[in-house]
């Protein structure tokens, strides 16, 4: 076979495994450039009314974006909003766009250049913060009794739109839509009773078995999340589906839930592959940065990956992790290495990093799992793995332990591509 380049951070890498299978999204490509899409879906939003018919001159708008842990387009499709939104009345000077850091670090002004693009220095942009009181108002309670806290800004604006990008999501189902207002820019606390849905009744125990990839309907996260982030009562969406090079493929503007519901299922359409049978070997590549930027976002790239293995299947995941952890409290969790006693403690003190903390121990445990990073070999090992110091060491590991006519996948865009067994009909 050819060679397959592999994105590791910033590098290119590339293997040629013998009779190995490539699992790709389906092919796709732009069909037009990017301000071009963007104007197209707003001009022709879905499940509710164009822009022009909800701003009125004057208003105050709010733009909520992502950080750059999540590549989006926006500093392709930022200037064509704005562009719109003054045509539609509203001046600069009326504009915000607040960046939805969940309970993520601060962004550096370099990062808000990327974020804005041209609109940088133009646009006020301000970071929303999950743990200032001020910056915060209390909305009310969910049906189920969560409190729903979020960023004053978001809450308080005359007109708000929420942006982003949509892809699968380990508990949510898919990212984009309501996520970036929850947990995008919802307190800390809000950010964890909205999440902690992923587990079942403490009587049951264990995690919600709708609580996973790709699935939405009766998932109780993504429930939790939509029911939060509806009560901003946001007038409009755009969210993008990319490439895996990062281009913008489709656009998908409108209605909170109906918009996003129409892109979770084109990217389902390109991005689950199907398998007729598990391999016994996956070699996963995040996709480089900013995919890999630290180990929880790389965690995706994992936690898709491990779907196309045997039980006790061997992945391989390259992951540079640059930025480490990517949250200070996350190693932390793996002072539990009993998972019994991990779900006790997450139950007792809920956090959004020490569930994928756990998530990702639990996956270690069912399969086993070769790191390439640049986290430590201590490090590594506490989350019950294994490193290697590069893609060939990591191979020349995995071969110990496989069987000699092994089945092999290999996924370049491991953060994107969700595989599925279907077995071939009898």
């Amino acid at each position: 076979m050819s060679a397959v380049e592999l994105k590791y951070g910033s590098q290119s890498l590339r293997l040629a495994l013998p009779g190995a299978r490539v699992l790709r999204p389906r092919a796709a490509s732009p069909a037009a450039p990017p301000a071009d899409l963007v104007r197209a879906a707003l001009a022709r939003p879905i499940g509710g009314p164009p822009l022009a018919q909800s701003v009125k001159p004057g208003e105050q708008v709010v733009i909520v974006t992502s950080d750059i842990t999540r590549y989006t387009g926006s500093e392709h499709y930022l200037p064509v909003l704005v562009d719109h939104l003054n045509a539609c009345g509203i001046r600069d000077a009326d504009l915000t766009v607040v960046v939805a850091l969940g309970i993520h670090r601060p962004q550096s002004e370099a990062e808000h250049r990327k974020i804005l693009g041209p609109l940088h220095g133009r646009i006020r942009v301000v970071d929303h913060d999950c743990d200032n009181p001020a910056d915060l108002v209390t909305l009310g309670e969910t049906r189920s009794g969560i409190p729903v806290s979020l960023n004053r800004r978001v809450a308080e604006a005359e007109r708000l739109i929420v942006t982003g990008t949509l892809g699968f999501h380990y508990f949510a189902g898919f990212g984009g839509g309501r996520k970036g207002l929850v947990p995008g820019v919802a307190s800390r606390a809000t950010c964890m009773a909205t999440h902690f849905g992923v587990f079942n009744p403490p009587e049951i125990g264990g995690k919600h078995p709708r609580a996973t990839t790709g699935v939405l309907d009766g998932n109780p996260v993504h429930e939790a999340i939509l029911e939060a982030a509806s009560m901003a009562r946001p007038d409009f969406l755009l969210n993008t589906l990319l490439s895996p090079t990062k281009e913008i493929l489709e656009v998908f503007c409108g209605d909170l839930e109906q918009a996003h519901l129409a892109g979770c299922a084109r990217c389902r359409e390109l991005y689950e592959v199907a398998l007729e049978e598990p391999a016994d070997l996956a070699v996963v590549s995040c996709g480089g940065s900013p995919k890999d930027i630290n180990f929880i976002q790389a965690h995706k790239a994992l936690d898709y990956g491990v779907k196309a293995l045997r039980p006790g299947g061997t992945l391989i995941l390259l992951a540079a992790c640059p930025d480490g952890f990517g949250n200070k409290t996350f190693f932390d969790w793996f002072r539990y290495q009993d998972l019994g006693e991990f779900e006790t403690a997450l139950r007792q003190n809920y956090e959004i990093n020490g569930q994928t903390a756990h998530a990702t121990l639990s996956k270690a445990r069912k399969f086993r799992v070769i790191l390439v990073s640049e986290l430590s070999t201590e490090q590594t090992a506490a989350m019950g793995m294994e490193k290697a110091a590069d893609l060939d060491a990591a191979l020349a590991l995995a071969h110990q332990n496989l069987p000699p006519a092994q089945r092999t996948v290999i996924i370049p865009d491991g953060g994107s591509v969700l595989p599925r067994i279907q077995p071939r009909p009898d």
